[in-house]
């Protein structure tokens, strides 16, 4: 029974590739240039929402403050891309306009590209085992961690706008020419990004199944639901949810590298706390106990709203609230477990059909015994 239980569960891994596969192929068919390049933008925010997945869903941490992440592998590849733009040696426009006319010492790394993408995991995995670790180590969850990560990306996006000489303060970075030697105007090189995104974030989701398949995966989910009675048999959750918490983050700033040549901007907007609670929305809605949940949500999420504020541009506020609000009532598991949901009614409303009612019984007749008297 278990080896067929696997063969049906390895099935079902490669019939849902080759949807992912065959939907990535024939997306650049159907779809004009500017849609193609909202779903690779809205590609980026859902590898934020495959980490939320890992970190939430299955190990119980509330993360409110991905923009931090998001944020920091963003940045960190606008600085690159603006170091390139004006060549070796050059100044970007705006610290000529706002600064000293220097480039900060900081900043001199992310002229090497080999540099700047080790950076952009390195720096992301650090600061978020540093945090996880100086948190989870004083067992602090729920929604204290919850508002303790949420205020720290609102103390991250203040400290971008204040620094308008290094970072260009309230309007961020853009007008990026150039991506690792390719032109950021050629439409031929947009679409090579779209693939680019869609097959880093088909290898996040393989690489988050393997996780939670593993002893590793099972260790979080008991972290999650029994966190004293992991640490009676002998494991640190401490270690378990920060690992998690790293791997979350890391999705987090490779999204946000990514986010910046396919939309041309990263901003103090694009990372604070309203942009980090929607990563968080689309992780609801989708499903955040799931695989794929957080994925179809957060896409999903993102092309409704584009879809209402084009055609409702002064209520389409309202009608993305009402649906979270829907979503929530009726599929509190997420959209994800739909299929299931459906299923189960099908199969109540059959069986509510094919119920025949009990026959009636038959009045039990009570014999009073004769009393036979002696002679």
């Amino acid at each position: 029974m278990k080896t067929m239980l696997s063969a049906y569960q390895k099935s079902s891994l490669w019939i849902w590739l080759a949807i992912a596969v065959a939907a990535v192929a024939i997306a650049p068919l159907l779809l004009s240039d500017f849609r193609l390049s909202l779903l690779a933008k809205y590609m980026c925010l859902a590898m934020v929402a495959v980490g939320i997945g890992l970190a939430w869903g299955q190990g119980g941490m509330l993360t409110l403050g991905q923009g931090l992440f998001f944020g920091l592998g963003g940045y960190m590849m606008a600085m690159h891309l603006k170091l390139t733009d004006v060549g070796p040696g050059g100044v970007p426009d705006f610290m000529m306009l706002y600064g000293n006319g220097e480039v900060p010492g900081w900043w001199e790394p992310f002229r090497s590209p080999v540099l700047t993408v080790i950076l952009i995991l390195v720096v992301p995995a650090a600061t978020a085992f540093l945090l996880g670790w100086a948190v989870f180590a004083r067992r602090v969850r729920g929604a204290y961690f919850a508002i303790l990560s949420q205020a720290l990306v609102a103390a991250f996006s203040l400290w971008l706008v204040n620094q308008g000489t290094s970072t260009g303060g309230f309007n961020g970075l853009t007008d990026f020419k150039g991506f690792f030697g390719y032109s950021l105007k050629d439409p031929a090189n947009k679409r090579m990004l779209y693939f680019i995104a869609a097959t880093v974030l088909i290898g996040m989701v393989l690489l988050t199944r393997q996780i939670m398949r593993s002893r590793f995966g099972e260790l979080l989910v008991a972290v999650r639901d029994q966190e004293n009675r992991v640490r009676f048999l002998g494991y640190n959750p401490a270690i378990i949810k920060t690992v998690a918490y790293t791997i979350a983050g890391i999705f987090a700033a490779i999204g946000g590298a990514l986010f910046v040549p396919i939309v041309g901007i990263i901003s103090p907007k694009d990372v604070g706390v309203t942009p980090s609670i929607l990563f968080l929305a689309g992780v609801v809605i989708g499903g955040r106990t799931t695989l794929l949940g957080p994925v179809l949500g957060t896409i999903a999420l993102r092309f409704v709203e584009t879809g209402l504020s084009e055609t409702y541009p002064a209520f389409w506020t309202y009608f993305q609230g009402a649906l979270f609000i829907l979503v929530i009532t009726f599929l509190p598991q997420g959209v994800a477990t739909l299929g299931p949901w459906l299923k189960r009614m099908a199969e109540r409303y059959r069986y509510r059909r094919t119920k025949k009612p009990a026959p009636a019984r038959a009045a039990e007749t009570i014999e009073t015994p004769q009393l036979v008297g002696r002679t």
